[in-house]
């Protein structure tokens, strides 16, 4: 008789496999100081692609045929990609997902957001996912994007990441003044509406109405060629400004924004490209609006991914919607989203039994949801086995996880929508401490330890262990 353990990434590895680690973790870091909003992120993605060899699938079916070890790629709209390698085998006999997401919280701006008051200029911003409102002040912040003139001229912007380049800021009440303030819930000590940023505070001469704010509109407009109106035909986001920076004395862990959920993203995009061949049809799910429901045109519910299988199973002359339906339900998916690492300073939220540890590898995540399992998936013990299976078979270090006690609250991903279909769906993904804070914190272990998962799901699920 033995007792379950979970296993330190750290103290199983190889000289190998750290050099490996190191490396996909430069790797990360970059991707992560690149790719601070969904856009990036899918422009990186599709970088990674096209230099793998994948081919966008608008050239495909111009092209009229799909072969076997065809790498093919499709993005939704500048927010979402998917990528498939096509197999030897049927579409129809299913095929191997690992589908995250793209999307993060942070602050969008408002249709109209230029004000001025007080002698300062500030964007007006409204708040995109869970977020604590109070953890956005006081720190530097960077502004990317897009804005489309009255002429629909597209003009991207990025601002305030080069040490050179200024940042902007959210101001919060001094301590001195505070008494009253303190004395609020967490959720009311800063506001939604508060949550503008500043963005200027010299006046153009002469000015007397709005000098700051016009200021502000003549140096848009000289080194943008955009006007206040083109802000309402805008897509602009508010980041943490400054790069992805390793943490400790050992560097054992990295600060970032984003990690949520773009560490399982790359951790999937690597351990795909990484795939030389393939019998079944192994696919990469990177969407949009996971953070507010998975909703919209380039979210999972958007039905991309499904339109995208209808082209590729017509190219291959294999699409009738009995085949097409087989290919649904006969795939396997792993919904690759962060967990929670329990956190020694808030113990109480968790029950450290079945809580993800960090540097303790990638967490397999049977249900999420909230309370009695509301919003969740919860994987049947059939599937849960092919996993553990497939992922001992390459040595990966895993653990569990639940997202806090029981009664605590909760949070779910993509995979119950695509649970929807019937396919075999488990929650598998990187453990990370301070989640959905500006800057998030994960062990270079954990995500490596996801990368190895993903391999190792791509090269066995299928496989007879």
């Amino acid at each position: 008789m033995t007792e379950y353990k979970r296993k330190n990434v750290w103290e199983n590895l190889s000289s190998d496999q750290e050099k490996e680690l190191e490396s996909l973790s430069k790797d990360y870091m970059d991707f992560l100081d690149k790719a601070k909003t969904e856009r990036l992120a899918a422009k990186e993605i599709v970088k990674y692609a096209k230099e793998a060899g994948y081919v966008d699938l608008d050239e495909k079916i111009k092209s009229g045929k799909i072969n076997p070890g065809d790498k093919i790629y499709a993005v939704n709209k500048n927010k979402a990609v998917v990528m498939f390698h096509i197999g030897s085998e049927d579409l129809s006999e299913g095929l191997a997902i690992v589908g995250g997401h793209i999307d993060s919280p942070r602050l969008d701006l408002k249709p109209v957001p230029l004000m001025e008051e007080n002698g300062i200029g500030y964007l007006k911003t409204h708040y995109y996912g869970g977020v604590k409102k109070y953890n956005w002040t006081n720190m530097p912040l960077a502004l990317h994007g897009v804005v489309f003139t009255k002429n629909g001229d597209k003009v991207e912007i990025s601002l305030g990441e080069r040490e050179d380049e200024p940042v902007f800021y959210i101001s919060e009440l001094l301590i001195h003044l505070s008494k009253k303030l303190m004395t609020k819930p967490a959720e009311e000590v800063v506001t939604g509406e508060q949550l503008s940023i500043i963005v200027g505070n010299r006046p153009l001469l002469d000015e007397k109405e709005n000098p700051v704010k016009k200021n502000i509109l003549k140096i848009l407009n000289e080194k943008y060629g955009i006007e206040e109106e083109d802000f309402i035909t805008a897509e602009l986001e508010v980041v943490p400004a400054g790069k992805a920076r390793e943490v400790g004395f050992d560097r054992s862990m990295i600060a970032s924004h984003g990690h949520d959920d773009r560490v399982c993203s790359y951790a999937a995009l690597r351990a795909l490209l990484d795939i030389k061949e393939t019998k079944k049809t192994l696919v990469g799910l990177f969407v949009d609006k996971e953070e507010i429901g998975s909703v919209g045109a380039t979210g999972m519910t958007s039905q991309f991914f499904e339109n995208s299988l209808l082209e590729i199973m017509n190219l291959k002359e294999e699409f009738n919607l009995i085949k097409f339906k087989r290919a649904l339900r006969n795939s396997k998916v792993l919904s690759a989203d962060v967990t929670l690492a329990e956190d020694p300073n808030f113990k109480d939220a968790t029950e450290s039994q079945n809580a993800a540890q960090i540097s303790h590898g990638v967490s397999l995540t049977k249900y999420t949801g909230s309370g009695g399992k509301g919003g969740s998936n919860d994987a049947d013990a059939e599937y849960l086995s092919e996993v553990r299976l497939a992922f001992n078979k390459d040595g990966v270090i895993f653990q569990t996880g639940e997202l806090g006690k029981v009664d605590q609250g909760g949070g779910g991903t993509i995979a119950y929508i695509l649970a929807e279909y019937g396919m075999d769906v488990v929650d598998c993904g990187t453990p990370v401490i301070s989640m959905h804070a500006p800057i998030e914190l994960i062990s270079k272990a954990d995500f490596y330890s996801t990368f190895t998962a993903y391999r190792a799901f791509y090269k066995n699920i299928w496989q007879e262990i």
